[in-house]
């Protein structure tokens, strides 16, 4: 199956759009991205020159995504979050091609209305609460809340929170997966 364009959607050539991915009504793709296979881009969605998005992204109504991100596979976007690309913009001051980059990493969650200051990369299987502010990158499986975002704890690859034991350890409540807490890093070792 090919991929699936609303008509109302505009897409600049050339584009990598994989199969099986759709992009729905009044969503506006630039030149030069690329978007993996089964992805859902929702409506009214802004994609930049240069993203790269992965196999299986979810982008939800209303999000853009600027020149410098990448998301990599799995990565679910909440309705009308919002990426920045500059630091300190000004209206005045050119600053295009001085974007920083962003990465979020595969199986990461950003909820509704969350904010990733530009620079900051989301780890892989990171869960961003709904209306969070990131001013500072994010550790892998870390659940993040709060403005300024602050760290109240892990997450399962199935979003669930993973309570660790004594001994560092915790199983996934949904999956039976395991878990392990080690110097402030966790790994999945099951």
């Amino acid at each position: 199956m090919s991929a699936f364009i609303h008509e109302t959607a505009t897409v600049d050539h050339p584009v990598t759009i994989g199969t099986g991915t759709k992009i729905w009504h009044y969503t506006h793709i630039m030149s030069n991205a690329i978007i993996g296979q089964n992805a859902n881009i929702g409506q009214n969605v802004f994609i930049a020159s240069g993203v790269v998005l992965g196999n299986n992204v979810k982008v939800q109504n209303n999000v853009s995504l600027y020149a410098g991100i990448t998301c990599a596979d799995d990565v679910f976007l909440g309705p009308s979050m919002v990426f920045t690309n500059v630091k300190n913009p000004r209206s005045a001051v050119n600053r295009r091609g001085q974007y920083d980059k962003t990465h979020v990493g595969k199986g990461a969650t950003i909820g509704a209305n969350a904010t990733i200051v530009c620079g900051n990369d989301i780890g892989e299987y990171a869960f961003i609460g709904a209306g969070t502010v990131i001013t500072k990158s994010v550790k892998p499986y870390a659940l993040v809340v709060g403005n300024p975002g602050k760290q109240i704890g892990w997450m399962s690859q199935y979003g669930h929170p993973l309570n660790f034991d004594e001994n560092g350890q915790a199983t996934c409540l949904e999956s039976n997966q395991k878990y392990d807490l080690k110097n402030g890093q966790v790994i999945r070792i099951s």
